[in-house]
């Protein structure tokens, strides 16, 4: 019994080892930024490699509890309840580390730069915007991860009209990716009198941070750059200074800003950051979509691509349309438990991904 499988630990350790005798080089720090990059490769292999190494170790003791009570022919239930309630959650550990294994593209640890825009309907549409938002950023917080608010537009009378965070933590972008896309809400409305039974859309936007090491040229004659006073929800998490930057890359009609910050300087930087996010994930996107129409799996990710159905009315139920889950517990979602979406959606990526190779 152990939980290797398919995981190749020795390639991994030869892997770290070509990367400590280059690190060792005396030309090594002749390019800081590639020597960096190295270092990070190599810590996130020794990362994995002493995950996988841990976990097969608890398993191991589990294994040797049950040999124990084999042995002695008892079956004392406190025991067996204990190693059953360690198994499982050596089980969920070892699938959360599967899903790292095939997030193989750079990208995957990623930061995320996560957007969220309300569709048409005027107030309904808002308030589901800034619910999202919410949903979001809970469970961002429960991941351990750290959602940072850098631009947020309020709407007239309630919501939002859109929003960004940067959200930080391994793996981020590589969970969020799963997220893209139209979420539909329907309820009946609080904002309608007769209190009939509304439909709302939001759309979900996520692209990774991109490191500096990655080149991407971005000419300064291509870029139309504001300052304005922010405005708009947001309390004290937003500067309410005229130092609001928003940067339009003229080639692209790509539009960024950045409110949070203290300082004109410091909103243009998370300014450019989130611009070489949109090019870099807009890049990726034509190269995918041109991949997958070779396979005939493309799969619609603009605004319209309706990926999950919110219902609290006449039922309760949040259905994923992409893969069928569902889930009655909706104030749980909407609280931030929405991993069972997330997963489901990366199976079914491996799925055919597997399927392609065959």
């Amino acid at each position: 019994m152990n939980c290797e499988g398919g995981f190749d630990l020795d390639r991994l350790e030869a892997e770290c080892a070509r990367l400590d005798k280059l690190a060792g080089g005396e030309d090594f720090w002749n390019d800081t930024e590639a020597a960096q990059n190295t270092l990070r490769k190599r810590a996130a292999l020794e990362k994995t490699i002493r995950n996988w190494e841990n976990l097969n170790g608890r398993l191991y003791e589990q294994k040797e509890f049950l040999q124990l009570l084999q042995m002695e022919e008892t079956s004392e239930s406190e025991l067996l309840s204990d190693i059953e309630n360690a198994l499982s959650s050596l089980f969920k550990e070892i699938e959360r580390l599967e899903f790292h294994l095939v997030m193989d593209s750079g990208e995957d640890r990623a930061n995320a730069i996560f957007s969220v825009n309300a569709g048409a309907g005027g107030v309904e549409s808002q308030d589901w915007a800034e619910m999202l938002l919410r949903m979001y950023t809970r469970w961002a917080e429960e991941k351990g991860y750290q959602a940072r608010l850098v631009s947020i537009l309020g709407g007239e009378e309630a919501g939002i009209k859109n929003a960004t965070l940067i959200i930080q933590g391994d793996y981020a972008y590589g969970y969020l990716r799963a997220e893209v896309g139209v979420h539909r809400l329907i309820r009946i409305s609080p904002f309608d009198a007769s209190a009939k039974r509304h439909t709302s859309f939001a759309s979900v936007d996520v692209v990774p941070e991109v490191s500096d090491d990655v080149e991407i040229e971005i000419d300064e004659n291509d870029l139309r750059i504001d300052v304005f006073r922010s405005s708009g929800a947001g309390g004290q998490h937003v500067n309410t200074t005229d130092s609001a930057v928003r940067i339009t890359h003229l080639p692209t009609g790509i539009v960024v800003s950045c409110q949070n910050e203290r300082s004109q300087h410091k909103n243009r930087a998370t300014a450019m950051k989130l611009l070489r996010g949109q090019l870099y994930e807009m890049e990726k996107r034509k190269r995918d979509e041109e991949k997958e129409a070779q396979h005939a799996m493309k799969k619609t990710i603009g605004f319209g691509s309706q990926i999950r159905s919110y219902i609290l009315h006449p039922y309760r139920m949040v259905k994923d349309h992409r893969t069928d889950v569902e889930r009655s517990d909706v104030n749980a979602v909407l609280d931030g438990n929405i991993d069972a979406f997330i997963d489901a959606y990366l199976l079914s990526l491996i799925q055919e991904k597997a399927n392609a190779r065959e």
